[in-house]
């Protein structure tokens, strides 16, 4: 994030919703809303043009829907973080954006100060994820797997985190905030987010559904 205030985008396919959202963030002090997209190729050409740190993406939507926009925009250079925000809190398509890269996910009934909040979080590089949603999506995919190899390559990957570490990715899994395992496991919040950022490239993720998703399939008992 270059600046204190937040550059965003919102792309949302429909109108009214668009000029919703822009209102309620526009006006939130901290955060300023650069430019709009009615679809993920429109994205495209406007985020490039005015380098958001932020963009609150849709998920269905005609001509390019915002997983593929979130994974070309995730490949590009300096890339935004992306906030998914969808009417479906179990819904497949949000799992699969999230595997792609976003950084987190809200129903598009959030309540104005959350909204901005998450804006905040994102923009700092703490994805923004309900515990509630957390476990429904992870339910979702989970359900019948961690058997044979998908079990065995979780394991592996869990095997790569240092004991300090591997507690992390459980609270990670139970969908505990930062500030919710730094209280759990008597750590500093900025250990916490050193202990998340080094659990992501250890295992290879980009999000901490992907984080919960690994020590799921790996069948771990403590979570």
């Amino acid at each position: 994030m270059s600046s204190e205030v937040v550059r965003v985008v919102v792309v949302d396919d429909d109108p009214l919703v668009r000029a919703g959202l822009t209102l309620m963030v526009g006006g939130s002090q901290g955060v300023e809303v650069v430019a709009e997209a009615a679809d993920g190729l429109e994205a495209l050409e406007v985020v490039p043009r005015h380098e958001p740190d932020v963009v609150l993406m849709d998920i269905r939507m005609p001509r390019m829907d915002g997983i593929a926009a979130t994974q070309a925009l995730l490949a590009r250079p300096r890339p935004p973080r992306v906030l998914v925000l969808t009417t479906f809190d179990a819904d497949e398509l949000v799992l699969r954006a999230l595997q792609v890269g976003a950084a987190g996910f809200l129903l598009k009934d959030t309540r104005p100060d959350a909204l901005v909040a998450a804006i905040h979080s994102v923009a700092r590089g703490e994805p923004t994820l309900s515990p509630t949603v957390t476990a429904q999506l992870i339910a979702a995919v989970t359900d019948g797997e961690g058997q044979g190899p998908v079990r065995d390559r979780a394991r592996e990957q869990l095997g790569r985190l240092t004991e300090r570490e591997l507690d992390v990715a459980r609270a990670v899994a139970r969908g505990l905030s930062n500030t919710e395992i730094s209280q759990q496991l008597y750590l500093s919040v900025p250990t916490v987010k050193s202990h998340v950022g080094r659990i992501f490239t250890k295992l290879d993720v980009e999000n901490r559904v992907q984080v919960a998703l690994v020590v799921r399939d790996a069948g771990d008992d403590r979570v």
